[in-house]
């Protein structure tokens, strides 16, 4: 089997996704291949604002039902695939929705949520984000935790501080989850995990989605798709085959303004980053090109069978437990 026919046969599934929403960006999904991806509904919304942005989501994808469809279990992955349309799922990169209602983590389960990053860069009402002094894991932050773990969404640490993460990954009795990072092997940055972290991860049963994201590669906005393959392999010889998959953090169709909200606190006070140009790997600079990656992970050494959990089995399996699916 070919890469391509590897890669139209697998199960293609993104861990991270925070694109222009729109049906250009469903057609080029479809073009790369992609069964699923976890999308991004709310950073610095409340709970109003995310309903609000669930609406719109939901609407859109009725108006592209030829190309998509929403996922809440892994069934529904499986039937995407099927279908050969792309499963949207709808994700948080932020808890702030929650506010301080514990009830609040149903409803967004029962709208379709199944993966809610604990912070997004500062402090909430959970923990403290990895720009900020990290005082860790809050009692409100536990009681979510275990109410997360209940309803079945998964606990993403992406953009949480090391304590807060620790104490997450201590916490939860489900597997967790870093959808989308890199190593700070290769590169320090304070959004980059380090072998311990790593290690840690998934020596307590959690997932590591690898991110593409230019700004925290090696080679920055010179990289290319085996340069994200160089990250992977990293990943891959610290956490193992089984507990790696891809997020890409894929920001396809945005524009400067929509960095700016992102790397504002709150998208409006003080600024917490500066990413510069951003320009997403040679080979896979959109959604379209996923089928490269295949070619690069095959090219560089890894077995059909390694190249099958990476893309997507793996996460379904991660996912299939945290959404208590057994």
């Amino acid at each position: 089997m070919n890469a391509l026919e590897l890669h139209n046969d697998a199960i293609v599934m993104d861990g991270l996704v925070i694109a222009k929403w729109d049906r250009d960006l469903f057609e080029d999904m479809r073009i790369g291949g992609l069964t699923a991806a976890n999308c991004t509904v709310s950073v610095w919304e409340g709970f109003q604002n995310t309903v609000n942005n669930i609406v719109e989501m939901n609407q859109l994808i009725e108006a592209n039902n030829d190309l998509v469809i929403k996922v809440k279990s892994t069934a529904d992955i499986r039937h995407a695939k099927a279908l050969n349309k792309t499963g949207i799922l709808m994700g948080f990169q932020n808890a702030h929705a929650f506010e301080d209602q514990i009830g609040y983590v149903q409803v967004f389960k029962d709208l379709g949520v199944g993966v809610v990053q604990m912070c997004y860069n500062t402090q909430n009402l959970i923990g403290t984000g990895c720009y900020e002094r990290d005082g860790g894991l809050s009692g409100f932050g536990h009681e979510i935790v275990a109410e997360m773990n209940r309803v079945g969404v998964m606990c993403d640490l992406s953009h949480v501080g090391s304590k807060t993460s620790e104490e997450v990954i201590l916490a939860s009795k489900k597997p967790v989850c870093y959808s989308h990072c890199l190593p700070s092997g290769l590169k320090d940055h304070p959004r980059n995990k380090s072998d311990e972290e790593l290690k840690f991860i998934a020596d307590h049963g959690g997932f590591v989605g690898v991110t593409m994201f230019a700004p925290f590669l090696k080679k920055g906005i010179e990289s290319t798709v085996d340069d994200y393959v160089e990250a992977i392999q990293y990943i891959f010889n610290i956490v193992g085959e089984d507990n790696i998959g891809i997020g890409t953090d894929f920001t396809q169709g945005h524009g400067q303004p929509f960095f700016e909200w992102l790397t504002h606190d709150k998208g409006y006070a003080r600024r917490l980053t500066s990413f510069g140009k951003i320009i997403n790997p040679e080979g896979i600079r959109t959604l379209g090109e996923f089928p490269n990656l295949t070619e690069a992970l095959l090219r560089n050494g890894f077995s059909e069978t390694q190249v099958r959990k990476i893309m997507g089995e793996n996460w379904l399996r991660v996912l299939s437990d945290v959404w208590n699916e057994a």
